[in-house]
């Protein structure tokens, strides 16, 4: 029997370890996170449970002028449409003031659905390995540790099918316009990478969060894609509003991945909102 490789990512256990640490955080970005945290303590006061921060900045390798800051807020109620609403008024502001970033993406939700049942291996795997405690009690503590399985590529992202019809809908709406096209890209880009990855995580037997390393993982296993995959990570870094990209995105990358990711494992338990 062949040796199973431990590969990056993973602690002496075999379990995805917790990525990104308030330490890491580039004192470039110091004062956009504090501005962020002042902001959300303002706006939620005692009804914040907690709040995270995850992706580039607090791994330390976000790009001054290129990288967003990416927030998780748990409420102890569940949000409203007023909740939503405010905490893009604060990114909105946050991303004005400090020319550091490329813009605010805040996920707001509610303290029981992150500790629910459903979300188990979607949302709460996110929080317990994404994303790094800034405000509150850490939701990780009632959570358990994840492996790279398939379980955890199923309620991750076997939903990309869903996510298509949005999309072509969202392209087709937009301005004809770089400007209104480019978050399309960035956005559409990083997903489609990071399910290409997920799909053959559990094979790889690691975690990365890279995109370029997450191409390259998928495009090993998938030769034939490596090349648009490769793309897609570019433009998830350097994005351009490439009418040609979003196209191919909808058109031949998406059908043909979430075709795929269903053959491999299975497709995710549905959500209410679908």
């Amino acid at each position: 029997m062949a040796e199973t490789i431990r590969r990056p990512g993973l602690d002496d256990q075999g379990f995805i370890a917790r990525e990104g640490s308030l330490a890491r955080v580039p004192d470039v970005f110091r004062p956009v996170v504090a501005a962020a945290r002042d902001g959300l303590l303002e706006v939620f006061g005692p009804r914040l449970h907690s709040a995270y921060l995850y992706g580039s900045i607090p791994r330390g390798t976000a790009r001054v002028g290129r990288s967003d800051l990416d927030l998780l807020v748990a409420l102890r109620d569940e949000p409203a449409d007023a909740d939503r609403h405010a905490v893009r008024t604060l990114g909105e502001a946050v991303d004005k003031e400090f020319p550091q970033i490329d813009g605010v993406g805040t996920l707001l939700y509610g303290r029981d659905r992150l500790l629910s049942e459903l979300e188990r291996y979607d949302l709460a795997w996110f929080v317990a390995c994404l994303c790094t405690p800034l405000l509150g009690e850490d939701l990780a503590e009632h959570l358990p540790r994840y492996r790279p399985d398939s379980l955890l590529a199923r309620e991750t992202n076997g939903d990309l099918a869903l996510w298509l019809p949005r999309w072509r809908k969202r392209i087709a709406d937009a301005e004809d316009t770089e400007e209104a096209r480019r978050p399309l890209v960035r956005f559409m880009s990083r997903h489609l990478v990071r399910t290409g990855f997920t799909l053959v995580m559990p094979r790889w037997n690691g975690w990365t969060s890279d995109l370029r390393e997450m191409a390259e993982v998928c495009g090993t296993y998938y030769p034939e894609r490596a090349a648009q995959l490769r793309t897609a990570a570019r433009y998830g870094q350097e994005p351009a509003g490439d009418p040609e990209a979003l196209r191919s995105y909808v058109d031949d990358l998406g059908p043909w991945l979430a075709d795929e990711y269903t053959r491999v494992h299975g497709v995710k338990a549905p959500r209410p909102e679908d």
